[in-house]
């Protein structure tokens, strides 16, 4: 069944403004969205990180980190939410690239949002029509908005992490956002940050007006995880 709902929209204070250091850790942690101190990278300090501080901590560095704020920051992963990520790319790349219609990234795959923040959604799907002259881009972290986003919901996402990158992606011009939640099986469909549609495990979900006429049952973004189990 398919289910709508209202959520809450969380809008911090360096959400959409500029960079405010904070005064204490504490209170970071909180802008970001309660997030687990393991997560912050201290080096270089929080509030004085660079796109190149990104580069060099993704190069080096085993966790694939974001830039927020001007603060490097841990995406938190997981096997599971990896599985389901590689999944729904798969189908989502059928479906767009035998259509032409674009180019389909997968968690490494990162975005400047904002001139403080980087993201690198779990799925992104960007139009041909966004491509800079209709060519691949060649910025390590290209100036766009995806039309969808995908996120799998990992163990160490917050409720208000998540709430905070729906908002840096509607206001940088992503339409379609899809949180992807393991362990009810459920994909939450927003096309603003404060409305939203759930879909089960036994409901189909499409594209709307972002991938007209894609379609697909959710069962299959959450099938391997019932690889090795008895029919």
């Amino acid at each position: 069944m398919v289910n709508t709902i209202l959520s809450p929209t969380i809008l911090g204070p360096t959400v959409l403004g500029p960079t405010v250091l904070s005064p204490s850790l504490a209170e970071r942690l909180e802008e970001l969205g309660h997030i687990s101190a393991h997560r912050l990278r201290l080096s270089p300090a929080p509030g004085t990180a660079s796109r190149d501080d990104l580069e060099v901590a993704n190069a080096e560095g085993a966790k694939l980190c974001e830039l927020i704020d001007q603060t490097l920051v841990e995406k938190s992963t997981g096997f599971e939410s990896s599985v389901v990520a590689a999944a729904i790319l798969s189908i989502l790349r059928q479906f767009i690239s035998t259509r032409r219609l674009g180019l389909v990234s997968g968690a490494d795959g990162m975005f400047q949002l904002l001139a403080n923040v980087v993201r690198a959604p779990d799925v992104a799907f960007v139009s041909l029509r966004q491509l800079p002259q209709g060519r691949f881009p060649t910025d390590a972290f290209p100036p766009l908005a995806p039309e969808l986003v995908v996120e799998v919901v990992s163990p160490g996402n917050t409720k208000a992490e998540m709430s905070r990158k729906r908002i840096e992606y509607f206001h940088s011009g992503t339409q379609l956002i899809w949180i992807v939640d393991c362990d009810n099986r459920s994909v939450t469909v927003y096309t603003s940050p404060g409305a939203a549609v759930v879909y089960h495990e036994k409901d189909t979900i499409d594209g709307g007006a972002v991938l007209a006429g894609f379609s697909s049952p959710v069962a299959d973004f959450f099938v391997d995880l019932d690889l090795g189990k008895a029919s």
